[in-house]
């Protein structure tokens, strides 16, 4: 099976709010094959400083349930504990993170493409939301 680039984000939500907002969004890029969840996790860090590792089952029934949809049968593999301790270091205390790491199940076919012509793909980058945001705002302000 060919697999399309795979991608992470670690998503840092202060005073421990995370209440599963993002869910959907997830889910309709999962529903439309767009995405395939590889792994999940979370951290959290207490205000003492207090690290614990929680795996979807471990979180609220509500949100866990909602999470548990989105990624079926495709749970774990590439993160490790020592990925979840390291994104835990970086945490401040009192705040908690998600860590996802996704499948852009939509390049598969341009990246068989690739391999089929004879290339190596040669750079890949993505440009943040925000470095992008910037750009078209100050274009727009220079008009």
């Amino acid at each position: 099976m060919a697999i399309g680039p795979v991608e992470y984000m670690i998503v840092e939500f202060p005073g421990n709010q995370f209440r599963g907002e993002i869910i959907p969004a997830i889910k309709e890029q999962v529903d439309a094959g767009t995405i395939r969840i590889i792994d999940l996790a979370f951290v959290m860090k207490d205000a003492d400083g207090n690290v614990t590792a929680l795996e979807v089952d471990d979180l609220d029934s509500e949100v866990g349930s909602a999470f548990a949809q989105v990624i079926g049968n495709e749970r774990g593999g590439l993160l490790n504990e020592e990925d979840i301790l390291a994104a835990a270091e970086e945490l401040e205390p009192n705040c908690s993170a998600g860590l996802l790491v996704w499948e852009d199940v939509w390049a598969t076919k341009i990246a068989d493409a690739i391999v089929a012509a004879g290339g190596e793909l040669w750079d890949l980058e993505r440009i943040p939301r925000d470095v992008v945001q910037a750009a078209v705002d100050f274009a727009e302000s220079n008009r």
